[in-house]
């Protein structure tokens, strides 16, 4: 299996760009893994431009690839469980899973239908570039869970 995630926009602030080159670095052990950094459009909170930025993640994913968009309506999964699914998705012979965070505007209509699931990372709202590296900590905390190794505790 192998992960990927997209994203519009570069994360600018260097101390967010650390933790997700941690993470990265972590998650590698587990899974084939990559981040697309999307380039973003400069009217990323209107329609035109979440529409823009929703084509451009929509023109990146392959026809079978499983597509997780972040959602603050989503399913919220523990840490056990998002692991779980991750098992799940594995044991599925599934190639490719997809994880995408979208602008600050969010996506187009058309992207959250080819969404495959829809999930939040909590009630609570982050920065992007904060949900960015939640993100990848969870996905690292879930293949830890999985490998049973001691960091999810």
């Amino acid at each position: 299996m192998r992960v990927r995630i997209i994203w519009p926009g570069k994360t600018r602030d260097p101390h967010w760009r650390a933790l997700i080159e941690e993470y990265s670095k972590r998650l590698s052990q587990f899974v084939r893994y990559e981040i697309n950094e999307l380039r973003e459009t400069r009217k990323a909170d209107t329609k035109s431009g979440i529409d823009k930025d929703s084509r451009r993640i929509s023109d990146g994913l392959q026809s079978a690839a499983l597509v997780i968009l972040l959602d603050p309506g989503g399913i919220q999964w523990s840490s056990e469980e998002l692991a779980a699914e991750i098992e799940q998705w594995q044991n599925s012979a599934i190639k490719e899973v997809v994880f995408v965070v979208g602008g600050p505007g969010g996506v187009s209509q058309q992207l959250v239908e080819r969404a495959n699931k829809l999930m939040s990372l909590s009630r609570l709202t982050f920065t992007h570039e904060m949900a960015r590296v939640v993100l990848l900590e969870q996905l690292y905390r879930a293949f830890t869970i999985n490998h049973r190794l001691p960091y999810h505790k």
